[in-house]
This record gives C-alpha cells, structure tokens and sequence, in this order.
C-alpha cells in the first residue's frame, strides 16, 4: 500500500519520571490511558529492550480523529519513540526504530519515516517514494463505526485483493510527479466492503466527488474518506459540502 501524510496531527510531550511508571494523559475521553494505548505500548518496549531505569509521562493532544483509519495511534507511537530516542540519548537511527517500531504496531514503521512510502507486509516494510505533489486534502468522518477485523474477515472470506496494477502505476505516478495520474490510480480493496456494511461512506465518497474533487477514496478500512484538490477554493467547496453530514471534517495539505 502506498501511505503518506498531511499537515493534521496531534501534539505528543514525552517527559522523564523519577520512578519507572509509563503514564499516559489524553485529553480525549474515548482514547484509553492505560496499557491498551500504542503510545504506552511503545514506551514499555524502549525501556525494556534498552533498560531504562526511569519511566516517562506522555500526554497526548489529539486532533487526528479516532478509530479513523488515519494512523492517529501509530502516529503517537511512533512520536514517543522518537522522543524516547533524544530524551535517553539512545542514538538510534530510524531504521532502527522503525525495526522497532513493527512490533508495537504495523503502521508505525512508516509513523517512524513520516514521509510517503509504499509499505509491504503488513505495511512494516518501508520505501520511501519521493514527495507528493502539492495538494489541499479535504478528510471527513462519518458518524459510522467500523471494526477493522471485521472488514478483513470479510476481505479473506471474499475475492482476493488484487490491485498491484494499479499500485505500481501510482507509484510510478508519484516519482514522476503526476498529480493527475495519481488520482486516477487511487484504490482501496477494503473500501467496497466497507461501503456495503455502511452506505454513508459510498454517499459521503460521492458528495466529495460531485463537489469537484479530483479524486476521494476511504482511508485504509475506514470508515474515514478523503478528497484531493489542486486548488483551495475547490477544497473549501468540498469542505463546505460534507461540513453539513459530518461532525469531524478537516481541509489540510498534503505534505510527504
């Protein structure tokens, strides 16, 4: 899969202690404080694996939203470990850390590089792609919950996702710096199953597009979908088209 980022985030501190506790403080009440929280996760792994004697404080200002699709839980794993990094003065490299990083999550290898990539296995395999061209991203979340386990049994237990094709054309899309062919090359297996178990997301994908973008798709199994757009104001007509149905609706840039 071919993964990049945008210019929405969440602000994650990462604080010695003078005991060897890993407390976590979120400002989110549906984000878990304790040992279930990716963030927790990859603090306990760096102070096991590298026998630190002191604990950390990480506290978590979230603005990507949850249970989203978009990565916000590897992105704080992955911030914690680059923090931990420089806090302890490890003087890891990001391979290092990314090799890491695959055993707190699958996608916070790619957390880790924080550029666009296409990422193989279970996405822990990372190589990076050069940047993406410029963009204003409009990213909307329907008021619908989606259990990621349940769209990849359904994945399994339907036609096998065979999309290398396009894939290799997007990436080839993306080295040239093919705006255009990248959108037309745009796809996403899990997204049909997706949009059968809610047909919001086929409706908000549709709204998107009929509002002038120039390629939507759901982001990984959802039930998030996001639109590109060249241009700022055919960004805001978007935004202000699915700002009505959809309680978290962001217009960034595409950054990679």
């Amino acid at each position: 899969m071919v993964m990049t980022t945008v210019d929405l985030n969440d602000r994650v501190t990462v604080e010695k202690r003078q005991d060897q506790r890993i407390v976590v403080q979120v400002d989110y009440n549906f984000v878990p404080e304790n040992a279930k929280n990716l963030a927790s996760q990859a603090a306990l792994l760096m102070q096991e694996t590298y026998d630190l004697k002191e604990g950390v404080t990480i506290t978590l200002e979230k603005e990507i939203p949850v249970s989203a699709g978009l990565g916000g839980g590897s992105a704080d794993a992955a911030a914690t470990m680059r923090a931990m990094n420089k806090l302890f003065d490890l003087q890891l490299s990001l391979d290092e850390l990314s090799a890491l990083g695959a055993d707190v999550g699958s996608d916070v290898p790619f957390c880790i590089y924080s550029k666009t990539a296409i990422c193989t296995g279970h996405g822990e395999k990372v190589h990076l792609l050069n940047e993406m061209p410029k963009a204003w991203v409009v990213i909307a979340k329907p008021n619908v919950g989606i259990s990621t386990a349940c769209v990849f049994q359904e994945l399994e237990i339907g036609e096998e996702c065979n999309q290398q094709e396009n894939t290799q054309k997007c990436i080839e899309a993306i080295e040239n710096g093919d705006y255009e062919t990248i959108c037309a090359t745009l796809s996403n297996c899990l997204e049909s199953i997706s949009m059968e178990m809610h047909p919001n997301i086929r409706k908000l994908k549709q709204n998107m597009l009929n509002s002038g973008a120039d390629a939507a798709l759901m982001s990984g199994s959802g039930p998030t979908v996001y639109s590109l757009a060249k241009h700022y104001k055919q960004a805001q007509n978007i935004y202000n088209a699915v700002h009505g149905c959809c309680n978290e609706v962001y217009l960034v840039r595409l950054l990679g």
